[in-house]
């Protein structure tokens, strides 16, 4: 059964059952796909070999081209380390092969519309399915894939989790490295870079390298055709933006305070905080990989330390609005699309890792499909973050605006290494403009709290300081 308009048939009546895949091409092809369909979705799942060396087998990118829905899972370091990945085609009843074998790491995926070719991995697709592997990436690890400054017809970027940024002309298909960003931005301590994309005359890309509370090696790049520029030292995730609309660019971050989201608008930068859902994806580890992707028509769904939310691609009078949390989860989504009218979610479930987790057996992971409208029955928002964490703040200096809408109940914490007075302001449209709700008087002992009544709500809350102070301030969403 084709599964074009599938989504409205995911329903309790299909009783689970498996399918194994078989005659896969390729060889020596050991691996294999595997298709459940159930009551809470349909399921598409994956494995690298037991032997020689357990690794991850986690999806990277989806991207549907040709007919297809193509998927490329990783490892976790470096060709050699983990084999049984490559390059999968699933099909409109959502039947997987693998129709390559390449044991790396990858993430990145871009439609090139000038030469009407999908590039995902280290490999080229045309139009009709036919696809072509890129041998000089063998042993780089790609996890973004650019559209090119001045030639973009003709070339793109490929960036590595290493920082290595190369040039490629789609035509010889030969990369050359024009940049060591690691090296470029003193990067020390593993980089580990991520995301990337290229909107309002720049290329920005992402390093999500946070290994330690206190950690300055991560970071947001730029660059102009000419030079790099360090925008943030803090870890980022992902850059995405459309090509009409405005051509807004999101990036994806954290701290030690809370998640971040930083806009590009009409060439200035403006960034706001979120409540993070979890604590268990803070390590650059952790993270895998938490993206922005356009799931339903010119619409945006972001994906940041456990919690996903509505993202408006459009700025209005300048700003950011309609950001909204959907749900909460502690699942890995390394990417997700839509596909044949469902929603593709794809997955890290099962990761040994050189057996450094000695209870987990075989490296396997999954892409589920459902409906966008699933994700609201997931885990209800709720979370915590602030503005400041150890922040010195100077007097009448407003902090980032923080996300105050779509939670239940809410409170603040602050403590401060003085007596200090905190003015608290809100802009409950969402355009900018600021009213002071309360002012929070922090004794000697240096704590405070306050909890808004049931029911209150403003789209964004921020902090001023009426004197100098050392300061944390967190709310708590239940």
């Amino acid at each position: 059964m084709a599964l074009l308009g599938y989504s409205s048939q995911i329903t309790p009546m299909l009783a689970t059952r498996r399918v194994m895949l078989s005659a896969l091409l390729g060889a020596p092809v050991a691996a294999f796909a595997q298709t459940i369909r159930c009551a809470s979705g349909v399921y598409v799942g994956f494995k690298a070999d037991n032997v020689p060396e357990r690794t991850e087998c986690g999806v990277g990118a989806l991207m549907p081209w040709a007919d297809a829905l193509w998927a490329v899972t990783y490892n976790s370091h470096m060709a050699g380390t983990g084999t049984g990945l490559g390059l999968y085609r699933i099909d409109e009843d959502l039947k997987a092969e693998r129709v390559h074998v390449h044991d790396g790491t990858h993430a990145n995926r871009l439609i090139h519309h000038e030469t009407n070719q999908c590039l995902i991995g280290p490999y080229v697709i045309d139009s009709k399915g036919e696809w072509h592997f890129i041998p000089e990436f063998r042993n780089h690890r790609l996890t973004a894939t650019m559209r090119h400054l001045s030639a973009p017809a003709e070339k793109v970027y490929y960036q590595t989790m290493e920082g290595l940024f190369f040039e490629m002309d789609l035509a010889t298909r030969k990369p050359v490295l024009i940049s060591d960003l690691a090296r470029e931005m003193n990067i020390s301590a593993r980089p580990h870079f991520k995301g990337g994309c290229t909107a309002q005359q720049r290329v920005v890309v992402s390093n999500n390298g946070f290994y330690e509370y206190g950690d300055t090696q991560a970071g947001l790049f730029e660059y102009d055709g000419r030079r790099w520029k360090r925008l943030a030292e803090k870890p980022y995730m992902d850059v995405a933006a459309r090509e009409n609309m405005g051509n807004v660019l999101f990036a994806n971050g954290w701290d030690e305070a809370s998640a971040v989201l930083s806009a590009l608008v009409n060439g200035e930068w403006q960034r706001y905080r979120l409540p993070k859902a979890s604590h268990a994806m803070e390590h650059a580890w952790q993270t895998e990989w938490m993206r922005i992707r356009e799931v339903e028509t010119e619409h945006f769904l972001l994906d940041i330390q456990g919690m996903f939310y509505e993202l408006q691609p459009v700025a209005f009078e300048g700003r950011i609005r309609g950001v909204k949390p959907v749900c909460q989860h502690l699942r890995i989504i390394p990417d997700y699309c839509a596909f044949r009218g469902m929603l593709a979610l794809a997955g890290n479930q099962t990761t040994p890792n050189n057996d450094n987790n000695a209870v987990v057996g075989q490296p396997q992971s999954g892409i589920w499909f459902g409906k966008t409208d699933d994700l609201w029955s997931w885990g209800r928002p709720a979370g915590w973050g602030g503005p400041w964490w150890k922040t010195r703040v100077r007097k009448g200096s407003p902090s980032d605006p923080f996300l105050l809408t779509g939670f239940g109940r809410k409170m603040l914490h602050i403590s401060t290494d003085r007596a200090a007075d905190i003015l608290i302001e809100i802009d409950f449209v969402g355009d900018g403009s600021w009213h002071r709700y309360d002012t929070l008087h922090v004794p000697v002992e240096g704590y405070e709290k306050h909890i808004f009544p049931d029911g209150f709500s403003a789209h964004w809350v921020r902090l001023v300081a009426q004197s100098d102070c050392q300061a944390t301030a967190s709310f708590l969403f239940t």
